[in-house]
């Protein structure tokens, strides 16, 4: 979605709000395709004192594989933008403001990049998530180990005292 802020650009106090949606059901994440369902952005661009600042919040439900015991779960992801805005920039390298074509905004590229640069590279299904024994397969959020405890190989003779 492209915003034109022209009748903003010179108006202290003025606000353009904007509201759209888009897809990325077809974007791989670390092998998974968790933006099953449309990305909603809501927000505004405001004049304060000849300074723009772009406000939105990004948002949409993700269906997710859990990381730790493999568990398919569901999670919102919320990301809130707050950036500077300018028709020209004095410092070429500062990335912290977002430079306008003419007038433009491509807010669609712009919350695209937002999104996908803060989705999380772990996702576990709960904080405690216990995981899958790597040993005998159970899943340990729900059931017990069924592994037998090592025994120290300097201490096998004493084991079959036990038996």
């Amino acid at each position: 979605m492209r915003l034109d802020l022209r009748d903003i650009i010179h108006v202290p106090g003025a606000v353009k709000p904007f509201s759209f949606s888009f897809d990325l059901s077809d974007m791989d994440f670390y092998g998974q395709k968790p933006v099953c369902e449309p990305v909603q952005v809501e927000g505004k661009v405001v004049n304060r004192a000849d300074m723009l600042l772009l406000e939105a919040v990004i948002s949409s439900n993700l269906h997710l594989h859990c990381d730790s015991c493999g568990r398919p779960f569901e999670r919102v992801k919320t990301v809130e933008v707050r950036r500077m805005l300018a028709t020209e920039l004095q410092d070429e390298e500062d990335d912290e403001i977002i430079l306008l074509d003419g007038s433009i905004l491509d807010a669609g590229e712009i919350m695209t990049t937002e999104f996908i640069l803060e989705m999380d590279t772990k996702n576990l299904c709960r904080e405690d998530c216990r995981g899958i024994c790597p040993g005998c397969g159970a899943d340990l959020n729900t059931e017990p180990c069924k592994c037998k405890p090592d025994i120290d190989p300097r201490l096998s003779a004493l084991a079959s005292l036990l038996e």
